[in-house]
């Protein structure tokens, strides 16, 4: 057989480059600026999102509305408030002049029922400027480790979380099951990162010292361009080995267990049965007072000891008085008595 020959297809046999594919001059990762008055004509459709908020939340939300309101109106965007379905919806109008602003509404009415505060909000209404709304509930199942976890996160007092707001220029919110993050979309992803790995068991000082180490490596300029692994720590997981429990194996025997007696059977061992409803009462009532008193002679009896102890107890103390301690106490009171005239004890 003949070897066949590869076809090799030409996608780019009628494309052209343009004039910014080559051109050092401009950033493609700059986002555009957009000023009112640069968008010809409306909007064609009205663009709307809507969020529902906890109660507690309602008086804040209520209070920071005509702030929340007043901000939006600046970019043409409509907001309301309904306490009745306890919601928020922003809407667009046609004096809308920046189509990403909707977005921009929608992720601050998100953060405002995160518990988040207003100032914060609006601070995505700036370029370069996002969001985001990191779950972390579903990281483990057992409720007291997540409660743990996300303690760890927190710190001692905040100390964790303000270590990391400072080292990513974040605003960080740990609020119930999700953290609420505002920033640049690059320190997002960082932040995310930590967060991931602290409620997967990580602890977050780890991922704190690698950022300090690459901060002070971004200010030398020596170092913009090489690797910077070998500066950063390694840490190796340890995982504690679990105590084997040796389970003791049952003796195989094929006969059935023995079956547990019903409830009228230990009635009618025990003679309850046959009498009727008022003997068993007064049958419980004799139980009763005879637990009682049973308790009763058991407090006396435990009394009197502790009466007994404390009199034997007081009866040495006396006796540990009127003995003498010292040698020399010994010797005056024989000379005393006249019996010895000198007494050498030792």
């Amino acid at each position: 057989m003949s070897e066949q020959q590869e076809v090799v297809k030409n996608h780019k046999k009628y494309r052209k480059d343009k004039p910014w594919d080559n051109d050092p001059t401009i950033d493609k990762w700059k986002i555009p600026e957009i000023q009112p008055g640069e968008m010809n004509g409306s909007l064609l459709a009205e663009s709307s999102f809507a969020t529902l908020f906890p109660k507690y939340r309602e008086k804040y939300i209520q209070e920071v509305f005509g702030m929340v309101k007043k901000s939006l109106k600046d970019h043409g965007i409509r907001a309301e408030l309904n306490l009745m379905e306890g919601s928020l919806t922003v809407k667009t109008t046609n004096k809308t002049w920046d189509p990403w602003a909707i977005m921009k509404a929608r992720d601050i009415i998100k953060l405002l029922a995160r518990s988040v505060p207003v100032q914060q909000c609006l601070r995505l209404l700036e370029d370069g400027t996002f969001c985001d709304i990191i779950k972390i509930r579903s990281y483990t199942r057992n409720k007291e480790k997540f409660v743990k976890r996300r303690q760890r996160l927190i710190g001692p007092n905040g100390a964790t979380l303000k270590a990391l707001e400072l080292l990513t220029d974040c605003y960080i919110m740990v609020q119930g099951s999700t953290v609420s993050v505002i920033g640049n979309w690059k320190n997002l992803k960082t932040v995310r990162k930590v967060v991931v790995d602290t409620m997967q068991n990580v602890h977050p000082i780890y991922s704190i010292k690698e950022l300090m180490i690459k901060r002070e490596l971004s200010k030398d300029e020596n170092m913009q361009n090489e690797n910077w692994d070998r500066f950063l720590p390694h840490f190796k997981k340890q995982n504690q080995k679990k105590k084997k429990v040796i389970k003791k194996k049952k003796e195989y025997t094929p006969f059935p267990p023995e079956q547990q007696p019903r409830k009228e059977d230990l009635l009618m061992a025990s003679g309850e049965y046959f009498l009727n409803e008022k003997q068993r009462q007064q049958k419980k009532l004799e139980e009763k007072k005879k637990k009682q008193q049973l308790k009763k002679q058991q407090q006396q009896n435990q009394d009197g000891e502790e009466e007994d102890q404390q009199q034997y107890d007081h009866g040495e103390q006396q006796i540990q008085k009127n003995q003498p301690q010292d040698i020399e106490e010994i010797r005056e009171q024989i000379q005393k008595s006249g019996k010895l005239k000198k007494v050498k004890l030792f």
